[in-house]
Protein backbone atom coordinates (compact mmCIF):
# COMPACT_ATOMS: atom_id res chain seq x y z
CA UNK A 1 0.00 0.00 0.00
CA UNK A 2 1.59 3.23 -1.18
CA UNK A 3 0.71 6.52 0.53
CA UNK A 4 0.50 9.52 -1.81
CA UNK A 5 0.74 12.90 -0.08
CA UNK A 6 0.73 15.21 -3.10
CA UNK A 7 -0.31 15.35 -6.74
CA UNK A 8 3.21 14.88 -8.12
CA UNK A 9 3.65 11.48 -6.44
CA UNK A 10 0.07 10.59 -7.39
CA UNK A 11 0.60 11.29 -11.11
CA UNK A 12 3.88 9.36 -11.14
CA UNK A 13 2.39 6.37 -9.31
CA UNK A 14 -0.85 6.12 -11.32
CA UNK A 15 0.57 6.76 -14.80
CA UNK A 16 1.10 3.04 -15.65
CA UNK A 17 -2.45 2.00 -14.75
CA UNK A 18 -5.60 2.24 -16.86
CA UNK A 19 -7.98 0.08 -14.82
CA UNK A 20 -8.27 2.02 -11.60
CA UNK A 21 -11.03 1.77 -8.98
CA UNK A 22 -11.51 4.80 -6.71
CA UNK A 23 -13.08 4.89 -3.24
CA UNK A 24 -13.46 8.53 -2.06
CA UNK A 25 -13.64 8.97 1.74
CA UNK A 26 -13.33 11.63 4.41
CA UNK A 27 -11.66 9.12 6.72
CA UNK A 28 -13.31 7.50 9.72
CA UNK A 29 -12.81 4.21 7.88
CA UNK A 30 -15.34 1.49 8.76
CA UNK A 31 -16.71 -1.75 7.31
CA UNK A 32 -18.85 0.18 4.87
CA UNK A 33 -15.73 1.65 3.27
CA UNK A 34 -14.08 -1.78 3.28
CA UNK A 35 -17.04 -3.20 1.36
CA UNK A 36 -16.49 -0.53 -1.34
CA UNK A 37 -12.81 -1.48 -1.46
CA UNK A 38 -13.71 -5.18 -1.82
CA UNK A 39 -16.02 -4.35 -4.74
CA UNK A 40 -13.26 -2.31 -6.39
CA UNK A 41 -10.85 -5.23 -5.97
CA UNK A 42 -13.24 -7.53 -7.80
CA UNK A 43 -13.85 -5.17 -10.73
CA UNK A 44 -10.54 -3.29 -11.11
CA UNK A 45 -6.83 -4.15 -11.26
CA UNK A 46 -5.80 -1.41 -8.82
CA UNK A 47 -7.65 0.41 -6.03
CA UNK A 48 -7.02 3.90 -4.70
CA UNK A 49 -8.66 5.32 -1.56
CA UNK A 50 -8.68 9.05 -0.84
CA UNK A 51 -8.87 10.57 2.64
CA UNK A 52 -9.83 14.23 2.46
CA UNK A 53 -12.18 16.11 4.78
CA UNK A 54 -13.60 18.60 2.31
CA UNK A 55 -14.43 21.86 4.12
CA UNK A 56 -16.50 23.12 1.18
CA UNK A 57 -19.25 20.56 1.72
CA UNK A 58 -19.89 21.53 5.34
CA UNK A 59 -22.56 24.16 5.86
CA UNK A 60 -21.88 24.19 9.61
CA UNK A 61 -18.48 25.13 11.06
CA UNK A 62 -19.12 23.18 14.27
CA UNK A 63 -19.92 20.05 12.24
CA UNK A 64 -16.63 20.44 10.33
CA UNK A 65 -14.62 20.81 13.54
CA UNK A 66 -16.25 17.80 15.20
CA UNK A 67 -16.00 15.47 12.18
CA UNK A 68 -14.04 12.36 13.32
CA UNK A 69 -10.40 12.33 12.17
CA UNK A 70 -7.82 9.66 12.95
CA UNK A 71 -5.40 9.16 10.06
CA UNK A 72 -3.22 6.66 11.95
CA UNK A 73 -6.21 4.46 12.71
CA UNK A 74 -7.51 4.76 9.13
CA UNK A 75 -4.16 3.79 7.59
CA UNK A 76 -3.82 0.84 9.97
CA UNK A 77 -7.24 -0.51 8.91
CA UNK A 78 -6.55 0.04 5.20
CA UNK A 79 -3.14 -1.62 5.41
CA UNK A 80 -4.58 -4.58 7.31
CA UNK A 81 -7.20 -5.11 4.59
CA UNK A 82 -4.38 -5.84 2.08
CA UNK A 83 -6.73 -4.71 -0.69
CA UNK A 84 -5.65 -1.09 -1.15
CA UNK A 85 -2.88 -0.24 -3.61
CA UNK A 86 -2.78 3.52 -3.05
CA UNK A 87 -3.99 5.95 -0.38
CA UNK A 88 -4.22 9.57 -1.51
CA UNK A 89 -4.09 12.08 1.37
CA UNK A 90 -4.05 15.48 -0.33
CA UNK A 91 -3.77 18.90 1.22
CA UNK A 92 -6.37 21.55 0.48
CA UNK A 93 -4.08 23.22 -2.10
CA UNK A 94 -3.72 19.90 -4.00
CA UNK A 95 -7.46 19.80 -4.61
CA UNK A 96 -8.23 23.50 -4.88
CA UNK A 97 -5.16 24.76 -6.74
CA UNK A 98 -7.53 26.44 -9.19
CA UNK A 99 -8.95 29.31 -7.14
CA UNK A 100 -11.85 30.01 -9.50
CA UNK A 101 -15.24 29.95 -7.82
CA UNK A 102 -17.17 26.76 -8.54
CA UNK A 103 -19.91 27.15 -11.13
CA UNK A 104 -21.83 24.14 -9.84
CA UNK A 105 -25.45 24.97 -9.03
CA UNK A 106 -28.24 22.55 -8.18
CA UNK A 107 -31.36 22.80 -10.29
CA UNK A 108 -34.61 23.43 -8.43
CA UNK A 109 -35.89 19.83 -8.56
CA UNK A 110 -32.67 18.60 -6.87
CA UNK A 111 -33.02 20.96 -3.88
CA UNK A 112 -34.77 18.29 -1.83
CA UNK A 113 -33.94 16.00 1.11
CA UNK A 114 -30.45 16.90 2.40
CA UNK A 115 -29.97 19.60 -0.24
CA UNK A 116 -32.94 21.45 1.24
CA UNK A 117 -31.59 21.35 4.79
CA UNK A 118 -27.83 21.62 4.12
CA UNK A 119 -27.47 24.65 1.89
CA UNK A 120 -24.37 24.42 -0.31
CA UNK A 121 -23.53 20.87 0.82
CA UNK A 122 -24.00 19.09 -2.49
CA UNK A 123 -22.45 21.94 -4.45
CA UNK A 124 -19.34 21.26 -2.32
CA UNK A 125 -19.61 17.49 -2.83
CA UNK A 126 -20.00 17.80 -6.62
CA UNK A 127 -17.16 20.32 -6.82
CA UNK A 128 -14.69 18.09 -4.93
CA UNK A 129 -15.78 14.95 -6.80
CA UNK A 130 -15.20 16.78 -10.10
CA UNK A 131 -11.72 17.79 -8.97
CA UNK A 132 -10.81 14.36 -7.59
CA UNK A 133 -12.00 12.68 -10.78
CA UNK A 134 -9.90 15.04 -12.91
CA UNK A 135 -6.82 14.41 -10.75
CA UNK A 136 -7.15 10.60 -10.35
CA UNK A 137 -8.89 9.73 -13.64
CA UNK A 138 -10.39 6.44 -12.38
CA UNK A 139 -12.34 4.05 -14.59
CA UNK A 140 -14.79 3.30 -11.78
CA UNK A 141 -15.83 5.12 -8.58
CA UNK A 142 -17.44 3.11 -5.76
CA UNK A 143 -20.03 4.83 -3.55
CA UNK A 144 -22.46 3.59 -0.92
CA UNK A 145 -26.25 3.72 -1.15
CA UNK A 146 -26.62 5.07 2.40
CA UNK A 147 -25.85 8.52 0.97
CA UNK A 148 -28.38 7.89 -1.79
CA UNK A 149 -28.97 11.49 -2.84
CA UNK A 150 -25.22 12.05 -3.01
CA UNK A 151 -24.85 8.92 -5.15
CA UNK A 152 -27.70 10.06 -7.42
CA UNK A 153 -26.27 13.57 -7.95
CA UNK A 154 -22.63 12.48 -8.34
CA UNK A 155 -23.61 9.79 -10.86
CA UNK A 156 -25.62 12.30 -12.90
CA UNK A 157 -22.80 14.87 -12.83
CA UNK A 158 -19.72 12.72 -13.38
CA UNK A 159 -21.05 10.22 -15.89
CA UNK A 160 -22.18 13.16 -18.04
CA UNK A 161 -18.76 14.85 -17.99
CA UNK A 162 -16.21 12.02 -17.66
CA UNK A 163 -15.61 8.48 -18.89
CA UNK A 164 -15.86 7.32 -15.29
CA UNK A 165 -18.54 4.84 -14.20
CA UNK A 166 -20.18 5.22 -10.78
CA UNK A 167 -20.75 1.85 -9.08
CA UNK A 168 -23.48 1.89 -6.37
CA UNK A 169 -22.80 -0.40 -3.39
CA UNK A 170 -25.34 -1.56 -0.82
CA UNK A 171 -25.55 0.00 2.64
CA UNK A 172 -23.59 -1.91 5.27
CA UNK A 173 -25.17 -2.13 8.71
CA UNK A 174 -23.97 -3.14 12.16
CA UNK A 175 -25.44 -6.11 14.08
CA UNK A 176 -28.36 -3.88 15.20
CA UNK A 177 -29.06 -2.74 11.61
CA UNK A 178 -27.75 0.80 12.14
CA UNK A 179 -26.28 2.07 8.86
CA UNK A 180 -22.51 2.40 9.24
CA UNK A 181 -21.26 5.98 9.12
CA UNK A 182 -18.13 7.83 10.21
CA UNK A 183 -20.43 10.00 12.35
CA UNK A 184 -21.38 6.92 14.40
CA UNK A 185 -17.97 7.32 16.11
CA UNK A 186 -19.47 10.41 17.78
CA UNK A 187 -22.23 8.36 19.47
CA UNK A 188 -22.00 6.17 22.58
CA UNK A 189 -23.64 2.75 22.92
CA UNK A 190 -26.89 4.06 24.37
CA UNK A 191 -27.40 6.45 21.45
CA UNK A 192 -26.58 3.70 18.95
CA UNK A 193 -29.25 1.60 20.66
CA UNK A 194 -31.75 4.41 20.06
CA UNK A 195 -30.66 4.49 16.39
CA UNK A 196 -31.33 0.73 16.22
CA UNK A 197 -34.84 1.24 17.60
CA UNK A 198 -35.48 4.02 15.09
CA UNK A 199 -34.44 1.65 12.28
CA UNK A 200 -36.96 -0.96 13.53
CA UNK A 201 -39.68 1.69 13.51
CA UNK A 202 -38.73 2.82 10.00
CA UNK A 203 -38.88 -0.76 8.74
CA UNK A 204 -42.38 -1.06 10.17
CA UNK A 205 -43.43 2.25 8.56
CA UNK A 206 -42.14 1.08 5.17
CA UNK A 207 -43.92 -2.26 5.53
CA UNK A 208 -47.27 -0.59 6.25
CA UNK A 209 -47.04 2.30 3.81
CA UNK A 210 -49.00 0.64 0.96
CA UNK A 211 -51.92 -0.02 3.28
CA UNK A 212 -52.47 3.72 3.73
CA UNK A 213 -54.77 5.78 1.52
CA UNK A 214 -52.91 9.02 2.19
CA UNK A 215 -49.16 8.35 2.46
CA UNK A 216 -48.32 12.01 3.06
CA UNK A 217 -50.59 12.21 6.14
CA UNK A 218 -49.32 8.83 7.35
CA UNK A 219 -45.69 9.98 7.17
CA UNK A 220 -46.52 13.25 8.93
CA UNK A 221 -48.10 11.32 11.81
CA UNK A 222 -45.12 8.90 11.94
CA UNK A 223 -42.67 11.82 11.97
CA UNK A 224 -44.50 13.30 14.95
CA UNK A 225 -44.49 9.93 16.71
CA UNK A 226 -40.75 9.46 16.14
CA UNK A 227 -40.03 12.98 17.45
CA UNK A 228 -42.08 12.43 20.58
CA UNK A 229 -40.94 8.88 21.33
CA UNK A 230 -37.21 9.41 20.79
CA UNK A 231 -36.90 13.16 21.47
CA UNK A 232 -35.14 13.71 18.16
CA UNK A 233 -35.11 16.51 15.61
CA UNK A 234 -36.13 15.23 12.16
CA UNK A 235 -35.32 17.12 8.97
CA UNK A 236 -37.42 14.87 6.75
CA UNK A 237 -39.16 11.50 6.48
CA UNK A 238 -40.20 10.99 2.86
CA UNK A 239 -40.99 8.22 0.39
CA UNK A 240 -39.27 8.90 -2.93
CA UNK A 241 -38.78 7.14 -6.26
CA UNK A 242 -35.21 5.83 -6.58
CA UNK A 243 -34.99 6.65 -10.31
CA UNK A 244 -35.73 10.38 -10.11
CA UNK A 245 -36.12 11.10 -6.36
CA UNK A 246 -39.64 12.44 -6.88
CA UNK A 247 -42.19 12.03 -4.07
CA UNK A 248 -43.75 8.57 -4.45
CA UNK A 249 -47.18 7.18 -3.68
CA UNK A 250 -46.14 3.52 -3.72
CA UNK A 251 -43.41 1.27 -2.30
CA UNK A 252 -42.56 0.07 -5.82
CA UNK A 253 -39.17 1.45 -6.95
CA UNK A 254 -39.17 3.66 -3.87
CA UNK A 255 -37.26 4.16 -0.66
CA UNK A 256 -38.10 5.74 2.66
CA UNK A 257 -35.60 8.53 3.36
CA UNK A 258 -34.86 10.04 6.76
CA UNK A 259 -32.45 12.58 8.28
CA UNK A 260 -32.49 13.12 12.03
CA UNK A 261 -30.33 14.35 14.89
CA UNK A 262 -29.24 12.13 17.75
CA UNK A 263 -27.30 13.97 20.47
CA UNK A 264 -26.66 16.74 17.89
CA UNK A 265 -25.16 14.21 15.43
CA UNK A 266 -26.93 14.20 12.07
CA UNK A 267 -27.72 10.71 10.75
CA UNK A 268 -29.28 9.71 7.44
CA UNK A 269 -30.71 6.43 6.20
CA UNK A 270 -32.93 4.99 3.50
CA UNK A 271 -34.68 1.65 3.17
Amino acid sequence: MKILLNNTSLFESLRPFNDLGFVPTMGGIHKGHLSLINKSNKLCKKTIVSIFVNPKQFNNEKDLRSYPRNIKRDLKILKKSKKVDFVYIPKFKDIYKDKKTSKIRLIKKDKILCAKFRKGHFEGVLDVMNKLTKIINPQKIFMGEKDFQQLYLVKKQLETNYKTKIIPCKTIRDKNNVALSSRNFLLNKSYLKVAANIYKKLKNIKKNINKKKNISDFLKSQTKELRNNYKIKIDYLELRNIKNLKISSTNKNSRLFIAYYLNNVRLIDNL
